[in-house]
């Protein structure tokens, strides 16, 4: 149903009769290409999400944010609804004994970032309380900025022991409201932002740019334009392997030369805010990608990490 309302939507904006043409003239798929065009511009993103609220970022499969302000020492759960963010659970907590940005095992700081909640242990030391949330970090741009360290949860406090006065690095709260907490969400459809101060607002033009730049972006990966496809990457990419740019212009440039007829669908895209340490207006990109050429096909998750800047958005980092 959703599905037909985008199309229906897409349709009112085209002339009905060209459409037509196109059909009599190319076929079904043509007016599939003619549609999928109208997602590459911006007033198409502006008109769909005028009535919704893009403050925290654009969600399609993620049902709960959580967001951890590390300055205030706060943690609020709110569960994205389809057009509003509405706020579950509100609760001080403490963080890493160092402020700013985790960089390394053992230097006691929270990192700052966006970051999915992979495990719920419920067999652990008393000393982290009843339960303990484990995150993805380092995620995929933490390890392209030499980041490391482990284990950093969202847990309670220790139950035959004082309350701590900071922790290690993880973010803990008292166990009444973790269990609270534990009882109000899906984990693992939930996003966790933790920042060093409030987050600025998103706003719906700035969201629009980042959804239609990112099916220009497939655009040029389907029809092999390699000078539109790398127009998009940063000077300061890094592939999830390791790849750097050169490297990745390099390898781009090979699979590009064959001219493969391509299958990109792009489902349950996510735009997060990502909060960071290095003065960038990022987003963390997450979305079900479907690819397939005559030798190739991938069906799995798609992940990028982009700047915002000049009206532009550059990908620094891609998993």
């Amino acid at each position: 149903m959703k599905k037909i309302v985008l199309i229906l939507t897409i349709i009112s904006n085209i002339m009905i009769a060209d459409l037509v043409d196109i059909y009599r003239s190319k076929g079904l798929e043509a007016v599939k290409i003619e549609l999928e065009k109208q997602l590459t511009k911006k007033e198409y993103w502006n008109n769909y999400l005028k009535d919704k609220n893009v403050d925290f970022g654009y969600y399609e499969s993620k049902k709960y944010l959580l967001f951890t302000q590390k300055d205030a020492k706060e943690i609020a759960l709110y569960k994205i609804g389809k057009n509003n963010y509405d706020l579950i659970l509100r609760d001080s907590v403490i963080v890493g004994e160092k402020e700013g940005d985790k960089q390394s095992e053992g230097d006691l700081r929270t990192p700052t970032g966006a970051y999915e909640l992979t495990k719920k242990l419920t067999s652990v030391d008393q000393f982290y309380g009843p339960l303990a949330l484990v995150t993805n970090y380092p995620n995929t741009f933490d390890k392209t900025q030499n980041k490391n360290g482990h284990g950093i949860w969202i847990h309670g406090m220790p139950l035959n022991e004082e309350r701590e006065e900071f922790t290690k690095g993880c973010i803990a709260l008292d166990n009444p409201r973790l269990e609270e907490l534990d009882e109000s969400f899906d984990y693992t459809k939930s996003i966790l932002l933790i920042s060093d101060e409030n987050l600025k607002k998103v706003s719906k033009e700035q969201m629009s740019l980042i959804l239609a730049s990112i099916y220009k972006w497939r655009e040029a990966w389907r029809e092999s334009d390699l000078e539109g496809y790398l127009n998009f990457y940063s000077e300061n990419f890094k592939r999830h392997d390791g790849m750097d740019i050169k490297q990745f212009k390099d390898y781009k440039e090979r699979i590009f030369s064959k001219k493969e007829d391509k299958k990109i669908e792009f489902k349950n895209i996510n735009i997060v805010p990502y909060p960071n340490s290095l003065n960038k207006q990022m987003f963390k990109v997450l979305m079900d990608e479907d690819y397939k050429t005559k030798y190739y096909t991938f069906n799995g998750r798609k992940e990028l990490y982009i700047e915002l800047k000049d009206n532009k958005i550059k990908i620094l980092a891609e998993g």
